[in-house]
């Protein structure tokens, strides 16, 4: 007789009556600030979020009159195509064939509540559930739930019932109280964990999984070489050393960080801005304090407005209308902001005022703007929602200056400040693209689903007109193809697109949040693309190939993924930054696998940015919160041997922004003889 190998044993006895931990304020915080909810999980973890959301989906309740718990699912929703079903997860997806047993309630029969199994991620699994007078058999694989078996079946909403589903190669066995009601065959998914699953309010007693001998020999095994493997991969990669720490004091904030040469040396700056939130959540922020600090000294070279010891200022899921560059080319950055209702050009060396105007009236009818809260202006002038340096101009330098309100317009001013144009169709989405695609030596903009010349007109449009796009590259990843877009744009999915707007390559994945392309899987044909949703199904990381073919796709246990390309060694392969948790973050190679760890050493974990610091072209990895920013190298000298030195192309650093899609174009420069 085969000994029984238990996985998993939950009764919920060891959670508190209350709230399981969720996000309270149902924010955009985590689409790229690590934001844990706080409070204790166990071995369950929610990856589902949604703005329209109030209070929590999970809570532990004590229906039995024993004092035993219940994991219990409070939402009322249906399995909508673009949307997200209450899932709480458990298990290793690693798992291959086993028993889960469930001792559930539903308590309606309006929609599906039961269990889902061979779970890879919110979109990726099957699902046994009540449902009507009948009992169904689900599988779901992104934007299709296919019944594959289906039967009546009477129960009440007031008993409790035993549900068990047996997984072994590609049969599938499903029970209820003992005596099977279904059965199936499907290969679709050949691995996952378990998963509590309801639309309907549904109360879970208790969750078990088990497996016999042979299941748990051959995960164990693979479990083992797999763990060899990766730590032969860390082991030869550099670990990350602590390089420099800074006390922010009372100045610091969240992601909205800038670098620059502000006094026209080779010495770098970081300026990071407060904000003070206004009329409608993050819509309208405004600057509040902005302080410009030496990464060599730690010295505040300047600070405008007043810094505040407050936890709101890192309250802020929006970009805030700040760029380093310099706009006038005499050798010294600027600090191109916004600030009340002016746009600015300050001098970097002492924050001083150099040039400022007036942003635009609003003017524009205010049911043609997209998403105006209310339906009326706050204020009679524009509240900067982001800026960009582009060059719609034809000079030999970006020089002009694009602003945008959160949705709906963009303007363009040049270099002193005069106005070009302005532009306004449905949607901008969260940071335009300027790329001189025609070659004639002037940017055109792209804009959510929009292709707008130098001069202001539309060439052409996607054939889209909802959801916006989130994040933009350009450039040739496909050896094969000419220079192309690649977006993310919500429930609208992941594309690519050609010059001309056509839809080369496009893949519903969840709602499309961030996108990164690297050279993440060297010896494979072209870059590889990657990307990552919030919102509904989320924290799923997708790696394409340069086709736009999925490669491989995992539910990351975390919020705050930036999935930024990280030259680490410079061997010529991308690492892909995650977050700066200790055990949910680090480094991830093109195989899915953490390569590189945080040491565990109590730095700050909310933030992450990857820049060059130390000048040898590898990346330093940079993590702060409101009070410390820590700085992160390699604690050994890389490669010497090497004839040429990897220098991948990156975004400038004058366009920053928290809706940048990041990247890495192969470049190597020859090294000094």
């Amino acid at each position: 007789m085969q000994d029984i190998h238990v996985m998993l044993d939950e009764d919920f006895s060891d959670f508190s009556i209350g709230d399981f931990p969720y996000d309270h304020e149902h924010s955009a915080m985590g689409e790229y600030h690590f934001f844990p909810e706080k409070g204790y999980k166990g071995n369950w973890f929610d990856p589902i979020s949604h703005w329209g959301y109030r209070g929590p989906s999970w809570l532990i309740t004590a229906p039995f009159m024993d004092g035993s718990h219940c994991m219990e699912q409070m939402r009322v929703t249906e399995p909508m195509e673009k949307s997200a079903v209450p899932i709480l997860r458990s298990g290793d997806t690693d798992w291959t064939d086993y028993t889960v047993t469930v001792v559930m309630r539903a308590c309606t029969k309006t929609q599906i509540a039961g269990i889902a199994f061979r779970y890879q991620t919110s979109m990726m699994h099957y699902g046994f559930f009540f449902k009507g007078d009948s009992v169904e058999l689900h599988r779901v694989n992104k934007l299709e739930r296919t019944v594959i078996a289906r039967c009546p079946y009477t129960w009440d909403p007031d008993n409790f019932y035993e549900l068990t589903v047996r997984v072994a190669g590609s049969d599938i066995s499903c029970f209820i109280d003992d005596k099977q009601v279904l059965e199936a065959v499907d290969d679709t998914w050949s691995h996952g964990c378990i998963a509590l699953c309801s639309c309907m309010p549904a109360q879970y007693a208790s969750a078990k999984v088990v497996m016999d001998d042979a299941a748990f020999a051959t995960y164990n095994c693979a479990k083992e070489t797999h763990a060899a493997i990766v730590a032969g991969k860390t082991d030869a990669l550099p670990k990350m050393k602590l390089w420099k720490t800074f006390d922010l004091k009372n100045f610091g904030a969240g992601r909205q960080i800038r670098f620059g040469h502000l006094t026209g040396t080779d010495e770098l700056f970081f300026i990071i801005c407060q904000n003070q939130k206004r009329v409608f959540k993050d819509r309208y922020p405004a600057i509040s304090c902005m302080t410009a600090v030496s990464f060599r000294t730690g010295e505040i070279l300047w600070q405008i407005g007043e810094p505040r010891d407050d936890e709101n200022v890192i309250q802020l899921t929006t970009d805030l209308p700040i760029q380093v560059y310099d706009i006038d080319n005499d050798g010294i950055d600027e600090v191109i902001t916004s600030w009340d209702f002016r746009l600015r050009i300050l001098d970097g060396r002492t924050g001083q005022e150099k040039a400022s105007i007036p942003t635009p009236e609003n003017v524009e009818p205010p049911e043609s703007v997209t998403s105006l809260e209310y339906g009326k202006y706050a204020y009679k002038r524009l509240n900067v929602d982001a800026i960009r340096i582009v060059n719609v101009s034809g000079n030999d330098r970006p020089s002009d200056i694009m602003i945008k309100d959160r949705y709906s317009r963009i303007w363009i001013y040049d270099k002193d400040l005069h106005f070009k144009w302005k532009f306004q169709k449905y949607n901008t989405g969260h940071f335009p693209y300027g790329y001189d695609f025609d070659k004639d030596g002037k940017d055109e903009i792209f804009s959510c689903y929009n292709m707008i010349d130098d001069d202001g007109k539309l060439l052409w449009s996607l054939p889209i007109n909802t959801d916006h796009t989130d994040e933009i590259i350009i450039g040739k990843m496909d050896p094969e193809r000419d220079e192309f877009l690649a977006i993310v744009s919500g429930w609208e999915g992941f594309m690519l697109v050609d010059k001309a707007g056509n839809i080369i390559a496009r893949d519903i994945n969840g709602h499309g949040q961030r996108i990164s392309t690297g050279t993440y899987r060297p010896g494979e044909h072209g870059l590889q693309i990657c990307t990552t949703t919030y919102w509904g199904c989320n924290g799923i990381v997708y790696m394409y190939d340069c086709k736009g073919n999925e490669l491989w796709h995992q539910e990351r246990l975390s919020n705050g993924n930036v999935i930024a390309p990280v030259n680490w060694d410079g061997s010529g392969r991308d690492l892909i930054l995650l977050n700066g948790d200790p055990e949910r973050g680090g480094l991830m190679d093109g195989d899915g696998d953490v390569v590189v760890r945080f040491p565990d050493d109590g730095h700050p974990t909310l933030c992450a940015e990857v820049l060059d610091l130390t000048g040898d072209e590898r990346d330093e990895i940079l993590v702060w919160d409101r009070k410390r920013l820590y700085v992160y190298t390699q604690d050994r000298e890389q490669d010497q041997t090497r004839s040429e030195t990897y220098v991948p192309r990156k975004y400038e650093a004058y366009n920053a922004s928290n809706y940048r899609g990041e990247f890495h174009f192969p470049r190597w420069e020859k090294k000094p003889k």
